[in-house]
C-alpha cells in the first residue's frame, strides 16, 4: 500500500484512456477467471469482493457483520455486475460495470486532489501511476 494523491480528473483520464484502461480490465479479469471458461461465476469474484474488505471495515479497523447482511451486499454486487442476468459476468460486463463505478468514484470525488491510501495492485493506484508517466513525460 502507499499514500498516492488522486482526484477525480485523474480517474477520467484513466478510464477514457481505453488502451491502458482495458489492458487492466482484461488483466484483471483473467486473474479472477480461475477456471479459464471466459466468465466470471460468483464464487470467483466474490473473492474479489472481500478481499476489498469495504464492509468488513470502518475507517481501517475490523467491525463485525451480520454474515447474513454481507452475503446479500455480496449479492447485490453480483447482480449489478451480471447485466444480462444469467449467473455469470462476462468480459464486457465486468468493464462494463467498472468503469461505471470508477466514474462515479471520480464524481464523487471532484477535481480537488485528496491523499488516499491505495492497494498497489488497485485500479486507482493504475491511474495515479498513468498520471505520473503523463507528467514525467
Amino acid at each position: 500500500m502507499s499514500v498516492e494523491l488522486l482526484d477525480g480528473a485523474t480517474i477520467v483520464s484513466f478510464v477514457e484512456d481505453e488502451e491502458a484502461f482495458n489492458g487492466l480490465i482484461h488483466n484483471r479479469f483473467s486473474n479472477l477467471d480461475t477456471n479459464h471458461d471466459g466468465f466470471l461465476s460468483y464464487s470467483e469474484i466474490l473473492k474479489e469482493f472481500q478481499s476489498m474488505r469495504v464492509f468488513e471495515t470502518h475507517f481501517g479497523i475490523d467491525v463485525k457483520r451480520d454474515p447474513d447482511e454481507l452475503a446479500h451486499v455480496y449479492d447485490s454486487l453480483f447482480e449489478k455486475f451480471d447485466h444480462d442476468a444469467n449467473g455469470a459476468v462476462d468480459l464486457e460486463e465486468f468493464k462494463m460495470e467498472t468503469k461505471r463505478m470508477m466514474l462515479a468514484m471520480a464524481n464523487g470525488l471532484g477535481f480537488l486532489p485528496v491523499q488516499m491510501l491505495l492497494e498497489e495492485d488497485s485500479f486507482l493506484k493504475k491511474a495515479v501511476e498513468r498520471e505520473a508517466m503523463k507528467i514525467n513525460a
